[in-house]
């Protein structure tokens, strides 16, 4: 049966990759078949993946439509428009015969992909504001449950967390981080991973504007590099509550009075908001009484804890909790906009020689079908935010001013407007050769860094699931 299961788990991830993924790619090619259409350019090839077919067809026009073997994009072949033989082979039209395309429609044509991209996003982001999103308490708010004393830098050295050092505490919330607003934990990760403040003397900084008691306060944190992807980290987890799901009969949790429901707010006075911090107090606790307190409906019930015998695990007192989740339903235009802004902040970083964003943190195809894979085993919704995602970035992507990428062809199709005439077409295949060597390069270093990470990850979870229960 686990087999079935894994099996079947597998099919469905690549059936969503295929749709999601392989759609986003089909919507930007399918941006310009139809705008090029539109302006009465020749198109001779609609293709999905670059290299040699899997398969193919022709139309009655004699477009062909084909599938190709590398997964890493496509093309529309228009060879009015591009001289990209070193790409897409031969062009059969005998463009001498052609008047050549104006800079409207070209700049048209190589925009549409993109533009197309966005609609796509948009229509996703609808069906999520109508059909909600599953978010759980502590990714949806930037509330701090748990500050670390000490973490473990890139180096392997012990050393006292940026957080514990710069005196952030439990239930502070952060608002913003460099003056970036924060509203879910995602972007305050984001943010912090793709800071670039410095010291004058080199130290990495970043300006946490935390609310306290009603009160904002600014205060500067320090980051450290930690973690194999050696990442900006400062120690701390987000905040959740904490309740109570069910109680075992005769534990010390029954003896003092909890029940299902209850949301525990405190543990001898220290407030609870994460599972890390439930289990220091306890361990700490093993042989006297701890006074707890929780919010019963609407009234705050206090609780003592017995003293617990030191044969008994330490934090072990008879409970086990849930969180709340629930759904939310973020406005479409809102949703484009944080990942655009999430989007600029990754892009920004990679060349702000300050941050400590490389392009090994990128994912490419592999990271992306990793990504598909993990959304596809929890909730479909997921998948389709992380779809919005993907076609933002290849959106963005798509519209940076490279050759061989669109904005490269408008960049070309610019300076030609300006100097009057067309750049010598054996200098553009020149320059689209060799990007698309350099594209294809980035491609396979990241998708190196994207395996091993998989890989990683895979490892140390065949390791949990195979250690002893304590």
């Amino acid at each position: 049966m686990d087999i079935f299961n894994s099996l079947t788990s597998s099919l469905w991830s690549i059936l969503l990759i295929a749709v999601f993924f392989g759609g986003s790619i089909f919507v930007h090619e399918l941006g310009h078949f139809l705008a090029a259409r539109r302006r009465g350019v020749i198109v001779e090839r609609f293709s999905i993946g670059f290299g040699p077919k899997i398969f193919s067809w022709k139309d009655k026009d004699g477009v062909e439509y084909r599938l190709s073997w590398l997964p890493l994009g496509g093309y529309v072949a228009l060879p009015q428009l591009a001289d990209m033989r070193s790409i897409e082979g031969e062009a059969r039209t005998d463009l001498q015969k052609l008047p050549p395309p104006g800079y409207a429609t070209r700049m048209i044509v190589f925009g549409a992909g993109a533009f197309f991209n966005i609609l796509f996003a948009l229509a996703l982001a609808c069906i999520i504001w109508v059909a909600g999103l599953p978010t759980s308490s502590e990714m949806n708010s930037t509330r701090i449950g748990y500050v670390v004393d000490q973490l473990t830098n890139s180096e392997g050295k012990l050393v006292t967390s940026p957080a514990s050092e710069a005196g952030l505490r439990i239930g502070d919330t952060v608002r913003a981080i460099d003056s970036n607003k924060t509203e879910t934990w995602q972007e305050l990760m984001q943010y912090l991973l793709t800071s670039a403040g410095r010291t004058p003397e080199g130290r990495r900084e970043a300006i946490f504007t935390i609310e306290r008691e009603g009160k904002l306060i600014d205060l500067k944190v320090y980051p450290v590099l930690a973690g194999n992807d050696k990442d900006r980290r400062v120690g701390i987890a987000p905040g959740y509550e904490l309740l109570v799901q069910s109680t075992t009969p005769d534990s010390p949790a029954a003896k003092a009075g909890f029940k299902t429901t209850d949301r525990l707010v405190s543990l001898d006075g220290t407030p609870i908001l994460s599972i890390q911090t439930y289990g220091e107090i306890l361990s700490r606790a093993t042989d006297r009484a701890v006074n707890a307190v929780v919010q019963r409906g609407s009234a705050t019930v206090p609780l003592v804890i017995p003293a617990r015998t030191a044969s008994k695990e330490p934090g072990e007192i008879g409970l086990t909790f849930t969180t709340e989740t629930n759904l939310i339903h973020p406005n479409p235009i809102k949703q484009i906009g944080d990942v655009l802004s999430m989007t600029y902040h990754t892009f920004a970083s990679l060349i702000n020689p300050k941050s400590d964003v490389g392009i090994s943190k990128l994912s490419g195809p592999v990271g992306i079908a990793r990504v598909f894979h993990m959304a596809a085993q929890s909730d479909i919704r997921y998948v389709l935010w992380f779809t919005i995602l993907v076609n933002i970035n290849l959106a963005v992507f798509n519209l940076m001013p490279i050759p061989v990428l669109d904005g490269g062809h408008m960049l070309f199709a610019t300076i030609g407007k300006l100097r009057g005439r067309v750049l010598p077409p054996e200098f553009i295949a020149t320059a689209q050769s060799v990007f698309m060597v350099l594209l294809f390069s980035m491609v396979l270093y990241v998708s190196f860094f994207d395996v091993r990470r998989w890989s990683r990850d895979a490892r140390a979870e065949r390791v949990e699931q195979t250690a002893p229960a304590k």
